[in-house]
């Protein structure tokens, strides 16, 4: 079995930056497509961003596009979100997640998952 084990988190001000990783162990096989969604509160869970296994393909939610970032280095099993310009609207529990079929924005399509690091952005 894969577990997942987000960290990173934390309290930043406005236009501040942080980075989240995001820890997989336990029994791997390689996947295709990892991603990051966050929950605020008083919100519904919510697409950040996906990744390939190459890397070479990212996907980013609008609302953090051009100023986040996705990455992964399958040698450490890691995977990263750079948040940059962070903003009041981006503070939630951010969780990562491995993808299993379906579309990578729907949460639904993703088997494993962190239990979540919170980002909490003062404004």
């Amino acid at each position: 079995q894969v577990q997942l084990v987000e960290s990173g988190g934390g309290l930043v001000q406005a236009g501040g930056s942080l980075r989240l990783s995001c820890a997989a162990s336990g029994r791997t096989f390689r996947r295709y497509v990892m991603g990051w969604f966050r929950q605020a509160p008083g919100k519904e869970r919510e697409f950040v961003a996906a990744i390939t296994w190459s890397g070479g393909n990212a996907y980013y939610a609008d609302s953090v596009k051009g100023r986040f970032t996705i990455s992964r280095d399958n040698a450490k099993n890691t995977m990263y979100l750079q948040m940059n310009s962070l903003k009041f609207e981006d503070t939630a529990v951010y969780c990562c997640a491995d993808h299993s079929s379906g579309s990578i924005y729907n949460a639904q399509s993703y088997d494993y998952w962190g239990q979540g690091t919170q980002v909490t952005v003062s404004s």
